[in-house]
């Protein structure tokens, strides 16, 4: 009887100390659990076209998904907050990946997107990167915002990695590195082209293009022919060219935070 009372109590203690590793194991994933901010535009009309705009979709959707199956905790925020906008062109056809159509079955995603987050109300030491996509919005609203400025400044006086694709380098215009330089300046950078811009033909809608920007900042501005993928990283600072080169970006991203 007495062996029989120690086997239990053996048995009972093993269980015991098996459930409190697994729970601190838990515990441990959840901490160490990487948190990246996605910033979106809340911009919507394309200059004086009477057209729709905002981000567009293959470039926040792919980089998205793959950070989110890699088992990074995702916060999206917008400098308005609520409903970010989808540019209409994105959603077109011929713009669907299996990232995108990923989206549109995703009502989790999708319901997200409709409330996102005030840019206002997060900081850049609650994260361990950043990333903006593209769309033509941003080249509004993110390009101007003095928040969306600080931010990024801030993410990068601390070293963390920082990505921007397509018209997503837009908004690193009026942002400057810790000497109050531009950042780019001297930096490694690729944007959309002056090239795909009159292919899309908007070069006249645009309040600026992102090459000529780049280049005038004093980035060493690279680039691919039109929709080729094409991603440079220079430092903690990762851009992409286009929406083909979303997935890479996402890739390189990953790695920087891993």
């Amino acid at each position: 009887m007495r062996l029989s009372y120690l086997l239990v109590l053996i048995l009972s203690l093993s269980l015991l100390s098996a459930c409190s590793q697994h729970s601190n194991k838990d515990n441990q994933n959840k901490t160490n659990q990487k948190k990246v901010l996605f910033v979106l535009t809340s911009h919507n009309e394309l200059g004086e076209t009477g057209e729709k705009t905002g981000f567009w979709l293959e470039e926040f959707a792919t980089p998205y998904y793959k950070l989110l199956d890699k088992g990074v905790k995702i916060t999206i925020v917008s400098p308005k907050g609520g409903k970010a906008p989808i540019d209409p062109r994105s959603k077109s056809e011929n713009s669907q990946t299996e990232a995108t159509k990923r989206f549109f079955n995703d009502e989790a995603v999708q319901n997200i997107i409709k409330n996102t987050m005030k840019l206002e109300d997060v900081k850049a030491e609650d994260y361990d990167a950043v990333f903006y996509p593209g769309g033509h919005g941003p080249l509004w609203d993110l390009a101007e915002s003095k928040t969306s400025k600080t931010l990024i400044e801030a993410f990068n006086k601390q070293g963390k990695p920082m990505a921007f694709v397509c018209h997503g380098p837009a908004v690193l215009k009026n942002v400057e590195n810790t000497k109050g330089e531009p950042l780019v300046k001297g930096k490694k950078v690729t944007g959309f082209t002056n090239t795909e811009e009159e292919a899309a033909q908007l070069s006249n809608v645009v309040p600026f293009k992102v090459e000529d920007m780049l280049k005038k900042n004093g980035g060493i501005y690279s680039k691919a022919a039109n929709w080729n993928v094409n991603v440079v990283k220079d430092g903690n600072l990762i851009t992409g060219q286009n929406p083909a080169s979303s997935s890479r970006v996402a890739e390189l991203l990953y790695e920087s935070i891993k």
